[in-house]
């Protein structure tokens, strides 16, 4: 699907750079995302790791982090194409199915094939590959992401079979934040979170100082989020461990130890932490993707004036509300 890169000229001579536009239904970003395609965003030079699925689960979490990368398409020699990526998930998945104590080494982790992992974890359950044509739109593609729950959608060359680039929340809100001053500016953006039905703020899943990191791999498998805000005695947000955290166990050789407190753990960060980002429910949705993007995280934990959580906005929740919004056709809620 050939797509025109949209202009200013499109929007009508009615709406002005920087004018704030006062319908809120006004889907300037959903027509922005519909007229580029995959194919911008794919960077002239990147990192691009792939493994065989034959290739030992060790050897490839090993790789993932010799590499600086969360996840690799997986290649199967016998059908000739990409079945699937293996993400920190999988090494999530692995750590809590099998952990027994510290002294038993994990032997499916040791010696198992990657094939061998996606026929013990999958069973019957096997699913196509989600990834999406260079040529499909940045709509298609926020699309996907939100529709199929995923974190990462490979471009894959049709014609060729050959995968891309790996395409994220981050990297696709961050192209959108270059055009962004560009736009006329929708009415909600000026709106506070509190306003606005964006992020998770019932049963927002969290650990204490203490808490076992097993016990934080089995929140993660269960209820499948991304990151948990750690707290002290008093509900206050002390500092976050997230699923990027555990790759660490493997850089570090600790993951036969998983009874360590998540405090403990988190001493073993291989990045240095400048501290939880946090946000609050009266600040406007602008002040909130301009933190998300400055800082190249994911997510902002929500707080009161005490510092106690009271939710998370996560760079999923952002794009659904900006891209795919009430009304608009194939809207993945």
């Amino acid at each position: 699907m050939e797509c025109v890169p949209a202009s200013l000229d499109d929007v009508g001579p009615e709406v002005k750079k920087d004018s704030v536009v006062e319908d809120p239904e006004h889907n300037v970003y959903t027509r922005f995302m519909k007229s580029h395609r995959c194919y911008d965003l794919v960077p002239t030079s990147s990192k691009l790791v792939v493994f065989d699925t034959s290739l030992q689960v060790k050897k490839a979490f090993f790789a993932l982090v010799s590499n600086g990368v969360r996840a690799a398409p997986l290649w199967d020699s016998k059908k000739q194409c990409f079945v699937g990526m293996l993400t920190i998930t999988d090494f999530i998945n692995i750590l809590h199915r099998y952990y027994k104590s510290p002294l038993v080494q994990i032997y499916e982790l040791e010696e198992h094939k990657i094939e061998t992992w996606r026929e013990v974890y999958l069973q019957d359950s096997f699913k196509p590959l989600v990834s999406i044509s260079p040529n499909a739109s940045l709509y298609d593609a926020v699309a996907s992401l939100v529709k199929h729950k995923i974190h990462r959608l490979p471009v894959i060359d049709p014609l060729t079979g050959n995968t891309l680039y790996i395409l994220t929340h981050k990297r696709i809100l961050k192209f959108l934040k270059l055009f962004i001053s560009e736009m006329p500016k929708p009415a909600f953006m000026s709106r506070k979170l509190e306003e606005l039905s964006i992020g998770t703020f019932d049963n927002i899943a969290v650990v204490r100082s203490d808490t076992p990191l097993y016990t934080a791999l089995g929140i993660f498998v269960e209820q499948r989020v991304s990151a948990l805000p750690v707290l002290d005695d008093k509900g206050r947000v002390v500092d976050i461990y997230s699923k990027f955290d555990v790759i660490n166990l493997a850089a570090e050789k600790t993951y036969n130890n998983l009874d360590v407190t998540v405090t403990k753990a988190l001493q073993h960060r291989s990045q240095y932490f400048e501290g939880v980002l946090t946000c609050h429910k009266h600040e406007t949705l602008e002040t909130i993707i301009n933190r998300l993007v400055e800082a190249e995280v994911h997510r902002l934990v929500v707080v009161d004036e005490q510092e106690v959580v009271h939710g998370i906005v996560s760079l999923s929740d952002i794009l659904q509300a900006l891209v795919l919004t009430e009304g608009e056709e194939g809207t993945a809620r």
